[in-house]
C-alpha cells in the first residue's frame, strides 16, 4: 500500500479507542440512565457526536471483534466463534486478511493496543502490528505477569474475591459466576492497572509524535462490564438495589418464541435466583461501568497534559450488549434481542460540533473505515464498513434506512440473520420459529408477532429486502431463504443446477 501523500499527511489524527466488552447502551447518562456515574463518558457525547443506532455486526466477542480489525462482516471473515467454546469454527483470520492496523503502520503509525484482544486464538494483536503486553482470554487475565509485576512494584494486594453470586444449573451443578465483592483497592484493579499501561503508552507516543511528526492509533480494551462483575467495594455498593428498576422485559414467558431462549435462559440460572439478586445484579453491573468511566477519565486527563486533545480523534463503544436480567438471561448467546446487538457508540473528532446527535443505523463495522479515513488512507479493503466522518461532521448524507446483523452459534452452531428497521424487526431462526417484533408498540420485544395476519404485509417485505441484501452481500444464508419463505419472485434457479435457468428469468416482467 502506497505512503499517505503529503495534503493527508498534514491532516492525519491520531486515534484513540476505548472498547468495553458486553456493555449496555442505557447503562449510560448520555444514553437516559439517571442512575448512572458516568461523567467522563457523557462528556465525550457532549463534546461529540452520539450514535443512538450503533449496533454490532454480531452479539459475540471474537466475531465482532474481527469485524472490527477487517471491517468484513462474519460471514465474510469467517472467524465465527470464541475459542473457548469453538464447536469447529476457524480460529483465526486468514493470513492475508486486510486489517486496519496493519495499513496504519504501513502509512507510518504508531500503533498500540492495551488489554482484550479476543480476534483470533494463535495469532496475537502484536501479529497484526499493535504495541503493548499480551493479555489472552476472554476475562481480566489476574494472573498475567504483568500485571502480578504491577501490584508488585506498588505493594499492592492480590486479587481475592468473596460474596459470590450464582445460581444452580439444570444439572444440579453451580451455575456460572456472575459477580463478586473483590478485596483490593481501587488502584489494584485490572482496570485500574489497564489504565495506568495505557497512559504510559500514551506518553511514548505523544513523545515520538513531537520529535518525529509520527501519529498514533491507540486501543485502550477493557475485559469488563462483561461478567462476572468483580468489583471493590467502592463500586460493589456503588448504587443501591432498591433505586434499580427492573427491565420489563423480566416478565419474558417466551411464548411464541424459539424454545432456545427458554433453555439458555435455564443455562443462566435465571429462576433459580430471586428477584432481589437481580436487582442487586444490575446494580454491580452499573457499578462495574462507573469504574471504567474513571479510569476511561484517567486516560482522558492525560491526553489533556499531553497537549492530544486537538489533535487526536476518540471513540468510544464495545463489541456487543449484554442481557442481565433481560428476557430472564444473562450474557449474551442465540436471541437477537436490542439488549445485546444496539450498543453505545461515541466519537470526537477535533474541529466536528459536539453535542450532535445521530440516528442513523450504524455498525461497530463502520469503525474501520473511519479510523482508515482519519488516516487518510483509502478505507476501499474494509467492504462492509462505510466512514461515520460525514455524519460526525452533522452532514445530511444518504444512508440505509435498516441494518442488518448475524449470529453463527457459541455453545453450539445456530445460525439467525435479523433486519433491524425504524419500526420493526425481524429475525430468521431456521431450525425453529421467526421472530418479528413492532418495535413501537412494543419495545421489550415481548410478542412475537410473526405469524399475525394483520402483519402480512410487514413480514413479506422485510423477508424480501433481508434476502436481497444476504444476495448482494454473497451472504449464502438466503439460499435457505429462497425455498422456504415468501421472497418474491426471483430470476435465477435456486438449485444453483444451471439447468433450468429459463423458467426462473421468464418469471421476470
Amino acid at each position: 500500500m502506497p505512503a499517505a501523500s503529503a495534503a493527508t499527511e498534514a491532516s492525519r489524527k491520531n486515534v484513540l479507542f476505548l472498547m468495553t466488552d458486553q456493555h449496555r447502551a442505557d447503562t449510560l447518562g448520555a444514553y437516559g440512565n439517571g442512575l448512572a456515574h458516568t461523567p467522563v463518558l457523557d462528556e465525550l457525547a457532549a463534546t461529540g457526536t452520539r450514535f443512538d443506532r450503533w449496533y454490532t455486526p454480531t452479539a459475540i466477542c471474537t466475531p465482532a471483534r474481527a469485524s472490527l480489525l477487517t471491517g468484513q462482516a462474519p460471514f465474510r471473515h469467517r472467524l465465527l466463534a470464541n475459542h473457548e467454546r469453538n464447536v469447529g469454527y476457524l480460529e483465526d483470520l486468514a493470513e492475508d486478511q486486510f486489517t486496519f492496523s496493519r495499513a496504519l503502520r504501513e502509512h507510518g503509525y504508531n500503533c498500540g493496543l492495551i488489554g482484550k484482544w479476543h480476534a483470533g486464538n494463535r495469532r496475537t494483536a502484536a501479529d497484526y502490528g499493535f504495541d503493548g503486553p499480551e493479555l489472552p482470554g476472554w476475562h481480566n487475565p489476574v494472573d498475567h505477569p504483568d500485571y502480578l509485576a504491577y501490584l508488585a512494584e506498588r505493594g499492592l494486594p492480590p486479587y481475592e474475591i468473596s460474596d459470590r453470586i450464582r445460581g444452580v444449573l439444570p444439572n444440579g451443578g453451580p451455575g456460572n459466576l456472575l459477580a463478586a465483592r473483590l478485596h483490593q483497592p481501587v488502584e489494584a484493579t485490572f482496570e485500574h492497572y489497564l489504565a495506568t499501561r495505557a497512559i504510559e503508552q500514551l506518553e511514548q507516543y505523544a513523545a515520538d509524535s513531537r520529535e518525529h511528526g509520527r501519529p498514533f492509533f491507540l486501543a485502550l480494551h477493557f475485559f469488563g462490564p462483561h461478567l462476572p462483575y468483580i468489583l471493590p467495594d467502592e463500586y460493589f455498593d456503588l448504587v443501591d438495589p432498591a433505586d434499580v428498576e427492573l427491565p420489563r422485559s423480566i416478565a419474558e414467558t417466551f411464548h411464541g418464541k424459539p424454545p432456545v431462549q427458554r433453555n439458555y435462559s435455564a443455562h443462566w440460572t435465571f429462576d433459580t435466583m430471586p428477584i432481589e439478586t437481580t436487582r442487586k445484579l444490575i446494580a454491580v453491573y452499573w457499578g462495574y461501568v462507573a469504574l471504567i468511566d474513571r479510569q476511561i477519565g484517567r486516560v482522558m486527563e492525560a491526553m489533556e497534559r499531553l497537549g492530544l486533545v486537538d489533535d487526536t480523534a476518540v471513540f468510544f463503544t464495545c463489541d456487543h450488549g449484554e442481557f442481565t436480567g433481560s428476557h430472564r438471561l444473562h450474557d449474551k448467546g442465540p436471541a437477537m434481542y436490542e439488549d445485546i446487538y444496539r450498543t453505545p457508540g461515541l466519537l470526537r473528532v477535533p474541529g466536528a460540533p459536539g453535542g450532535v446527535v445521530r440516528s442513523e443505523f450504524v455498525s461497530l463495522l463502520d469503525c474501520t473505515a473511519t479510523i482508515l479515513d482519519l488516516a487518510g488512507i483509502d478505507p476501499k479493503p474494509a467492504t462492509d464498513s462505510r466512514s461515520l466522518l460525514p455524519l460526525v461532521h452533522g452532514e445530511a448524507v444518504e444512508w440505509d434506512e435498516d441494518i442488518v446483523c448475524e449470529f453463527h452459534g457459541h455453545h453450539f452452531p445456530y445460525p439467525q440473520r435479523m433486519l433491524r428497521e425504524d419500526r420493526y424487526k425481524l429475525v430468521v431462526n431456521p431450525d425453529s420459529v421467526n421472530e418479528l417484533y413492532d418495535l413501537r408498540t412494543d419495545p421489550d420485544e415481548l410478542q412475537n408477532v410473526y405469524a399475525h395476519p394483520e402483519h402480512a404485509e410487514v413480514r413479506s417485505r422485510m423477508m424480501r429486502r433481508l434476502y436481497d441484501v444476504l444476495r448482494e452481500r454473497g451472504d449464502n444464508f438466503y439460499h435457505w431463504m429462497t425455498s422456504m419463505y415468501d421472497v418474491g419472485e426471483v430470476a435465477h434457479d435456486p438449485t444453483l443446477s444451471g439447468l433450468d435457468e429459463s423458467t426462473y428469468h421468464k418469471q421476470q416482467p
